[in-house]
This record gives C-alpha cells, sequence and structure tokens, in this order.
C-alpha cells in the first residue's frame, strides 16, 4: 500500500538524485522544437521543456526516442502539470541556462498529469532583466534577459546555413533606462512572427516594449544579443518594467554597445587593432569576422607580388588560374585547356602591417593591391620582368611603406595540409583620412566620458 500511494509533491529547489519517489507541480514556461540527431549508436530524436513552481523554482526535462511520442503532442506552454517518475542528472551548461544543477529525464514509466485548475501561485514566467549597460561587461554565449525599447527593426533576410538549408535573419535595436542600446538578432521564425508584427509597429510610428527570455550574448561587433531555440519574445508585455520603460519615452538619447563603427562606413566595418585578432580568436568560428583596422604597412614582398592569370570568362565570371607559357610562347590554362596570346596579371601581394599592438601579415589581392600601390598589376610586372626597371618598381613600393591605410580585413581559418591557419585578406585598403580619423577619435572619447 505504502509503494502504490502518491508520492509528495516537493519544491523544484529540494530535487535531488538521491530521493525515491518524487513529485513536481509547475507550470511549462518553453518548449523547444523537436530534433533528430545522428550519432554512433545511430538516429534519434529529443525534445526539452522548461517548468517553473510556484517558489520560483526552475528545472529543465528532456525526453528521448519513445518518450518523445508519449509527451511532445502532451506539452503545451503556460499549462500546469504534476511530474513524477523521471530521474535526474546533472544539467548540461552547455544548453541549459537554468539555475539548476539538474535536469530531469522522463522515462517510458514517467507520468506527467494534466492539472486541470489554472493554479494561480505559479507564475506564467519568471524574468531576472538585465540593464543594457551591464551586458557590455557580460560574458559571451552567457544567457540572460533584458527589456527594452524598440528603436530600428531591419527587414528579413535570407541566410544560407553550412547545411546548405536556408533561414532568416532579422536585425533590430532596443534601448534602456541605462542610456545604452544594443542589437538583436532575431534568427528562423522569430522573423516572420514578432519580427514583422514589431518591424510595422514601428513603420506606424509607435515604439513598443520588447522583452526577451533567454537571449543569447555574443561579443563580436561590440555586444549584441541573438535568439536561441529556448528563447522567447514579449511584446508590449504588462510587467511593472515595461510600464517603467513607457513612462521614460522613447526619445532619450543612447549609445550602442553592439558595434564601432568608422564614420562614413559601412553598418559591417567594426574597428579593432591587430591584437584583438588574436586575443578575441577571431576568424575560428564557423564564418568569418570582418574588421576595420588602422595600421601602417611596414613591409610587401616582391619576389611573388603578383600571377600570370587566365583572361578567359566562364559564365559572367573571369576564369583567373594561374597560366603558364606553352612551347609556342603562348599561355596555357590548365582548367580551361586553352592557349591565349595575352595574359592576365592579378596581384597576390603579402603584406606586413603594423599599428600600436603589433603586427601581422595579410593578403591583398587583385582590387586592394591596386588600391594599396596605387598601380595595375601588368604594370609592375613589366616594370619588373620587361622593362627591368628596378629603380621605378622599388620606388612604387617605398612609397606604400609607412603610409597608414584603413584596412577591411576578412579573417578566416582555413586547412593547409594537415594544419589549420588563420588567413587574414584584404577586402578594401583606403589611405586614412585625417579628419575623419579625428572625428572617428573624438566620437570615442566622448563614449568613454559617458562610461
Amino acid at each position: 500500500m505504502r509503494n502504490e500511494a502518491p508520492a509528495r509533491i516537493i519544491p523544484i529547489a529540494a530535487l535531488n538524485p538521491y530521493q525515491g519517489r518524487w513529485a513536481i507541480k509547475a507550470r511549462v514556461t518553453a518548449k523547444g522544437d523537436l530534433r533528430r540527431y545522428n550519432n554512433a549508436r545511430g538516429d534519434g530524436k529529443v525534445f526539452s521543456f522548461d517548468l517553473l513552481d510556484s517558489d520560483g523554482g526552475e528545472i529543465r526535462v528532456t525526453c528521448f526516442n519513445a518518450v518523445v511520442d508519449r509527451f511532445y503532442d502532451t506539452i503545451a506552454v503556460g499549462k500546469v502539470y504534476v511530474i513524477s517518475k523521471g530521474s535526474l542528472k546533472p544539467a548540461q551548461k552547455n544548453f541549459n541556462h537554468l539555475k539548476n544543477e539538474w535536469e530531469i529525464f522522463l522515462e517510458t514509466t514517467s507520468l506527467v498529469d494534466l492539472c486541470p485548475d489554472e493554479d494561480s501561485s505559479i507564475p506564467r514566467q519568471q524574468f531576472s532583466f538585465r540593464p543594457i549597460s551591464e551586458i557590455e561587461n557580460a560574458e559571451s554565449n552567457s544567457i540572460l534577459d533584458v527589456i527594452g525599447v524598440v528603436v530600428t527593426v531591419n527587414p528579413s533576410v535570407p541566410i544560407l546555413r553550412k547545411n546548405g538549408m536556408e533561414t532568416q535573419r532579422r536585425i533590430l535595436n532596443l534601448k534602456d533606462q541605462s542610456g545604452r542600446s544594443v542589437e538583436l538578432t532575431l534568427w528562423g521564425d522569430f522573423c516572420n512572427r514578432e519580427g514583422h508584427q514589431l518591424q510595422e509597429m514601428v513603420e506606424n510610428g509607435i515604439s513598443p516594449i520588447l522583452a526577451v527570455k533567454a537571449g543569447k550574448v555574443n561579443d563580436f561587433s561590440g555586444k549584441s544579443i541573438s535568439t536561441i531555440s529556448a528563447t522567447q519574445l514579449f511584446t508590449n508585455p504588462d510587467f511593472p518594467e515595461a510600464n517603467t520603460l513607457r513612462d521614460w519615452g522613447k526619445d532619450t538619447a543612447s549609445h550602442s554597445i553592439s558595434r564601432e563603427l568608422t564614420p562614413g562606413s559601412s553598418k559591417n566595418e567594426i574597428r579593432k587593432n591587430l591584437a584583438q585578432i588574436k586575443e578575441e580568436g577571431l576568424g575560428r568560428s564557423d564564418k568569418p569576422d570582418w574588421i576595420t583596422v588602422k595600421a601602417t604597412i611596414s613591409f610587401i614582398k616582391t619576389d611573388t607580388f603578383c600571377y600570370t592569370a587566365c583572361p578567359l570568362m566562364i559564365g559572367d565570371r573571369q576564369c583567373s588560374k594561374k597560366v603558364t607559357k606553352s612551347g609556342n610562347s603562348r599561355w596555357l590554362c590548365d582548367r580551361c585547356n586553352q592557349e591565349f596570346e595575352e595574359c592576365d596579371y592579378r596581384y597576390l601581394l603579402q603584406v606586413q602591417v603594423q599599428d600600436h599592438t603589433g603586427l601581422t601579415w595579410v593578403t591583398a589581392f587583385q582590387e586592394t593591391g591596386e588600391e594599396i600601390l596605387g598601380c595595375s598589376a601588368k604594370e609592375m610586372y613589366m616594370l619588373k620582368y620587361e622593362a627591368q626597371d628596378d629603380v621605378r618598381f622599388v620606388e612604387i613600393i617605398r612609397n606604400c611603406l609607412f603610409a597608414e591605410f584603413l584596412l577591411k580585413l576578412k579573417i578566416k581559418e582555413e586547412m593547409y595540409g594537415d594544419e589549420q591557419k588563420v588567413k587574414i585578406t584584404v577586402v578594401k585598403a583606403e589611405k586614412v583620412n585625417y579628419s575623419d580619423e579625428s572625428r572617428f577619435l573624438f566620437d570615442m572619447i566622448s563614449k568613454f566620458h559617458l562610461r
């Protein structure tokens, strides 16, 4: 009889793996998507949901395979359940942002019973809002809650993932009373649901309040936030914090913690120094990093500054593969399997650049090579190998040395043989305009004064 009696309901905070029998009563605050996976043990499926009880305790529940079939359609966000006969394991902090060291795993014998009465003692959601100014010092990849006034909403754009699947991305900006604003990136379904609604509101002159539950902090291009599968968005919620923001007003000035932009530059040009490339591990993620540095050119390799290239067009693009002279003094392209009398000449500059933090090597291809040297690769080739005018050739190189440039760099880790190396490519080179640079520095100084 003792074994058949229902387990006593305990707070989530009291759960531990050494209890024989337990039950909890809690509300589902978030439900993850059904995901499929493949590993050494075969194919499988998994989903998770988050619980909140009347004492404010939170915990994640995870289901695998056959258990997914039992409970996936049963679990609904906002409903209250009594859950028992699950097992507790240490929470996987890489995937679980809740403040609980344990995670519940449901089994085929587990019980999940819907409570017919909506227990008003259990809140519908629990937040721990952080001022945007504090996000500036938050750790990268940390998960937090934030609330702010929506300032701008950009259109949704398609993004191709590494697996070939397409998703949507939409960027908006939030600000709050701390005097700071932050960039929020919406991914996937968030772009069309909440993102579309927010865009319409802003275009109609409305400044909505947006609460973000479980946003992920990123530290590329300053600090920003992005949605993950566990994120929830609440537009114009009835929270005390939202009412305070409404009273505060939308016209108060703020400074962004997300981007440090060069004057007159595009939105993707983020100012860094050379030391930050290594310190921040730029280029080592799945996507390339794009930054702008102010640097001095200290050395240019002149032995392999350009190459002879195929001028033939493949569709709307030039072949540009390296060509060699055949026996009859014509140029041969192995890729196109054709010969021709005239080839193209393309820069492949290896340039050493330095700033006050250090130095590094970068590669400049055709257009950026011309921006640095001020003449075409063909002119330089002819000076060195045809006219053999070493004086003029060296003069052009020397005129570039110790000149200051704003260099937009693409940084990406690539495989060379069996070794991974970070490759830094110059995608734009401009000589420093000291008037613009002064305005940029004054703007930076004003931001430090406000901190």
